[in-house]
């Protein structure tokens, strides 16, 4: 398919977010994509997309431009920046990757041509006022043009939720915003033509940029009332799936479920409001008090398991390691914490992911994940992650992976009470 805009656009930083949005944006723009990972531009040249969020007949099919070196980036009209903002271990916000990204763009902005006056938005999740008190600075630094006069900025938060069909880049609203009216008329115009569900034109970058962060920070709080009182509910031997199947009759009731809350955004965004909130003299009691919450879970969750199995120690499967089911997405994953924890207690644990990258899972947890684990058997074995492959299995199939007087945990409550544990 053959762009049908004559404006050139930049995606920087192409993992969950930033490869959906250029294959979207390859379709109606000239749009190369960039990405320091050399690997991963490998990759995505012989149409294998790790992340599985575009399959490889797409990528087949794209016009999208690949690249690693950053002086191979044309002078474009738009440079979208869509690379990770994680948090330290001090549960921090670490704006390296970002400020990296923010001087390879100052140095794109150095090659415009006189009659380009580029604009660059940012997709990152940061806290309000970051985009223009950290990364516009920068912008100007490295380039030595002049913000306001020679190119603009603006930002539109990502909302890619791996592993969703439905919610995809092309047809989800998309929040907008600019430094200038001008700036947020092109940047609408820019996504609103690569998506049926249309742009939403935030009052400032500000505001966009708090949008962003408080979408999953109210997730998580919801989600930690969900965990507190399974966790209430647990001392009176009440199961809270069968407390929740009789709260969601009613028509405005929420319908959060307790578990383990990892992944990138909803486990990480919630400390970059705090952060702001902490440099402004205000606790944020709320949103702290919810992340302490799910944090802990993973602990709670282990004693629970250790408790059901009389505080005997014994060989036990995890069913999944990644951060959510039928993706292969092994950041912040929780499930790697409640393995940790379960090890403490005494137990000999075996984890198994379909999904997971094996190398991955060493390095960022020094997890080595059992591709035979399927053939041996265990005093217990937890569907940690639901994804397809093991609810297809069926309850009996997973029994068979069980010693005599095994038990089959369940944490997410999806095998409608077939389980012998669950939270």
């Amino acid at each position: 398919m053959h762009p049908v805009s004559s404006a050139q656009v930049a995606v920087i930083g192409l993992g969950y977010v930033g490869l959906p949005l250029a294959v979207a944006l390859a379709h109606r723009y000239d749009c190369t994509g960039f990405d320091v990972d050399e690997s991963r531009i490998g990759e995505l040249a012989d149409n294998h997309d790790r992340t599985a969020e575009i399959d490889g007949e797409a990528l087949a099919q794209s016009s999208l431009s690949l690249t690693h070196d950053a002086d191979a980036v044309p002078p474009c009209d738009y440079y979208i920046v869509t690379v990770p903002t994680p948090i330290d271990e001090a549960r921090n916000p670490d704006l390296a990757i970002l400020k990296a990204a923010s001087r390879s763009v100052g140095e794109m902005l150095a090659r415009k041509t006189a009659d380009q006056t580029p604009i660059v938005v940012y997709e990152s999740t940061v806290f309000p006022g970051a985009t223009e008190e950290i990364c516009a600075p920068i912008l100007e630094e490295v380039s030595g043009l002049k913000w306001g006069r020679d190119f603009f900025i603006g930002y539109s938060p990502e909302r890619i939720n791996p592993g969703d069909r439905e919610h995809t880049i092309d047809k989800i609203t998309k929040v907008v915003s600019g430094d200038t009216p001008e700036t947020l008329a092109k940047v609408s115009a820019l996504y609103g033509s690569i998506t049926t569900g249309g742009t939403f034109e935030a009052a400032s970058i500000k505001a966009a940029e708090a949008a962003k962060v408080i979408e999953n920070a109210q997730r998580d709080i919801n989600i930690a009332f969900m965990n507190e009182i399974a966790q209430i509910f647990g001392r009176m031997d009440l199961s809270v799936w069968d407390v929740l199947d009789a709260a969601r009759t009613k028509w405005n009731f929420l319908p959060f479920s307790p578990g383990l809350v990892g992944g990138h955004c909803i486990g990480v965004d919630p400390y970059y409001l705090s952060h702001r909130a902490e440099q402004l003299g205000h606790d944020p009691r709320v949103i702290l008090s919810g992340r302490s919450m799910n944090d802990n879970m993973a602990h709670w969750v282990a004693k629970q398991i250790h408790a059901a199995r009389g505080g005997q120690p014994g060989s036990l499967l995890l069913l999944g390691l990644t951060f959510k089911e039928n993706v292969p997405d092994l950041r912040n994953s929780k499930v790697a914490d409640l393995a940790a924890a379960l090890a403490e207690l005494g137990h000999d644990v075996t984890i198994h992911d379909p999904l997971a990258d094996t190398a991955e899972a060493k390095r960022e947890y020094g997890i080595e994940l059992a591709g035979d684990a399927l053939s041996r058997r265990y005093d217990m074995v937890l569907l940690a992650v639901p994804h397809r492959e093991y609810l297809t299995m069926g309850t009996e199939s997973l029994r068979t992976l069980l010693t005599p007087n095994g038990t089959l945990g369940d944490l997410k409550g999806v095998l409608g009470g077939a389980s012998d544990w669950t939270l």
